[in-house]
């Protein structure tokens, strides 16, 4: 398999997993602190899509978006249903699928200037999206276990 079909590949893999495990939560999860230093659901993807869009312009070579000052990101007002998030977050995959399908295998591996590293490629920008999403699904999951499910979502 070339880098441009692995890189859609594994890009939509993650998208597709986080997906169920958001599928799999029920509506009252999305708003839910489970402690006064967590995040909620909501909050969780919110960042997600923060990140995919601050990394979408560093592969397309735009210049940086600002980037909120606070420590934890928080999901603004009106951020706050299963429907909403879901729609939120398959926009942002959309988004990112089509860029990525956008690219040859030599312009993913060709150096690209980096947002803070002198140097980077579009593929390792796109892996660390994959890799994001991988992080924030297995916080996704021990939240499902916080409410009771222990069940796997990802068949």
């Amino acid at each position: 398999m070339d880098v441009a079909a692995a890189t859609v590949k594994s890009l939509t893999r993650s998208f597709e997993l986080l997906r169920k495990d958001l599928e799999a939560l029920p509506e009252g999860a999305f708003t839910h602190k489970f402690g006064p230093k967590t995040r909620t659901v909501a909050d969780i993807v919110f960042e997600i899509n923060l990140v995919n869009e601050r990394v979408a312009r560093e592969i397309r070579q735009e210049p940086a978006m600002e980037w909120p000052d606070d420590d934890w990101i928080r999901a603004p007002e009106g951020f706050d249903t299963k429907e909403v998030v879901l729609g939120a977050l398959n926009d942002s995959a959309s988004g990112l699928g089509t860029l990525a399908e956008s690219f040859t295998s030599e312009q993913l591996v060709e150096a690209i200037a980096g947002s803070g590293r002198t140097e980077t490629t579009r593929v390792d920008r796109f892996r660390f999206i994959v890799l994001h999403n991988w992080y924030h699904s297995g916080q996704l999951n021990f939240i499902q276990t916080l409410i009771g499910d222990d069940g796997w979502h990802w068949e």
